[in-house]
């Protein structure tokens, strides 16, 4: 895997209120992710980009919902899900508190 490709693979942290309790009691971070990455990209990626050590990495597809934009009927584009758990004595912290 070049660096180049896995700079690419993390979209965005996937910060909601179910992923915060999964990063305080289980070390556990959710990513939206390529919809053609692997298992291998995402831990390298995470392990790149934070200096962090990966133990798992869970993926999901995720549908797109059906909309209605005005009187057309559309569908949100399908995206990837990555659940990242990190070992014993690592953490990412997305909001730079101290």
């Amino acid at each position: 895997m070049n660096q180049e490709r896995l700079m690419k693979v993390l979209l965005e942290p996937r910060v909601t209120e179910k992923s915060t309790q999964l990063a305080e009691s289980n070390r556990q971070f959710t990513f939206k992710v390529r919809t053609d990455a692997t298992r291998s990209e995402v831990k390298g990626a995470v392990e790149l980009l934070f200096e962090v050590q990966v133990d798992s990495v869970q993926l999901l597809n995720v549908k797109g919902k059906r909309k209605r934009f005005g009187q057309r009927a559309g569908r949100r584009n399908d995206w990837k899900k990555a659940y990242v758990k990190l070992k014993e004595g690592f953490d990412i912290d997305f909001m730079g508190a101290q």
